[in-house]
Parts: structure tokens; sequence; C-alpha cells
């Protein structure tokens, strides 16, 4: 099974199990080992700086003509969780995680949060295994090779909002984390944003990054529905 994923990375791993590692979710680590920190989290954070620094390396250098703004846009949009998901979609990631039994029963191989992690444990696993060549190898085959053309999508919703509510002056944006509930391997976090005291959008997501994401998202339809 894993030498299927392996094929499709176009990386074969000298040690399994660091690829096993990143597959396991931290609700199998919790039931399995009864121990969260043997779950693929550490590699997820890792894995998620790796792809960061490479994205933005790529694209200082394939977009000499972009300013900033659109830099952190564009990469904003290539490493956020929908598109990590459709590369998990496309690596058939999902059938080989290693889910507790709640999360199997409750549909984690096909959510996208879950996915997306799955891919940065993976990016970090192979750099553990085989270096920078081998991590960035995976970034460039399977993540650069759809860079977006043109205006960014804006997956970053918190930047993007940031950026329309400072065209005007003495504009306060604000983030309040309302709720935090759920067990610890699947929490859901309620966040509500603010502009000028006054809440214009409120999210949820599986962390706090992701409610405040979806807040954001939410005020930019509410005050800017045509941009």
């Amino acid at each position: 099974m894993l030498s299927e994923l392996e094929k499709a990375l176009g990386y074969t791993f000298r040690d399994r199990r660091l690829l096993e590692n990143a597959l396991a979710h931290s609700s199998y680590a919790n039931e399995k080992w009864k121990n969260s920190l043997a779950s693929n989290e550490r590699l997820e954070f890792l894995g998620d700086s790796i792809l960061g620094f490479v994205v933005a390396e790529y694209l200082y250098r394939k977009c000499p003509d972009h300013p900033e703004g659109d830099l952190t846009r564009m990469r904003a949009d290539l490493v956020c969780e929908v598109s990590l998901a459709q590369v998990a979609a496309k690596l058939g990631l999902g059938k080989h995680l290693l889910l507790g039994h709640g999360e199997e029963q409750g549909g984690g191989r096909t959510r996208n949060s879950i996915n997306a992690d799955a891919v940065e444990s993976v990016i970090a696993a192979a750099y553990l295994d085989g270096g920078f060549q081998a991590a960035k190898g995976i970034i460039d085959r399977l993540i650069l090779t759809d860079v977006p053309k043109g205006k960014p999508r804006n997956c970053d919703y918190k930047t993007a909002l940031q950026e329309l509510v400072q065209r005007k002056k003495n504009q306060v944006l604000a983030y309040t984390l309302l709720t935090e509930s759920g067990p610890d391997h699947d929490k859901t976090f309620r966040v509500e944003v603010t502009l000028n005291g006054e809440v214009v959008g409120i999210g949820s997501g599986s962390s706090k990054k992701r409610a405040e994401q979806a807040a954001a998202e939410q005020a930019i339809e509410k005050l800017y529905p045509n941009e």
C-alpha cells in the first residue's frame, strides 16, 4: 500500500517509519498509543515551514514583476487548506491515513483539514528521510505545477480583508475566540471578527487559524461583495 503512495509522490523512503508517522492522525495516536506526540502534528509543523519557504523562493524567482502583496497572496493560494486537500486527492492520500475509530466513522478520510495537514506532514517526513532536495522535489512535482496566473484567488482571507480595510484610515480589525469545543483530536473553534467594534463576520474551523480565515471570508462577502 505505501509503495503505491511513494510512487505517486515520486519518492521512495529509506525509513518507512517516517512515512507511517506522517499518516498517523492524532485520533489514531491517542487511541492506539495514548500519546498525541506520536501523531503527525509535529511533522505538520515542520512541513508547513518547509513548504512556505520553497513556495516563497519559487515565486520570488519566477515572478519578478509582482509586488510583495501579490506574492503573499499567490503563496497563500498554493499552500491553503483547499489547495493542499486537492493535492491529497490526486495522491489518493486519504485511503492511507491512520485514523482513530471515531474519526474514521466521522468521514475523516475525506476531510480537507486532515488531508491538507497530512500533505505537510509527508513533506516533512521526506525532508527528514532524504534532506531538503527530497522535500523540494515533492513540492515541485505536486504543488508548483499549478501556480495561479493573473489575480490570486485569495485563500488568505485575513490578509485580503486587512488590505481592503486599510483603504480607509483609522480602521481597527480584531479577532476574538468565541468558543472552543470537542475532544483534543477533533476540536472546533468559533471566532468573530470586528471592524471598529462591530461584528462583521463569524467563522468556525478545526483550528483557531482556520476559524479566523472563515470569519474573514464572511466579512469580505458582507462588506465588499463586488471585490
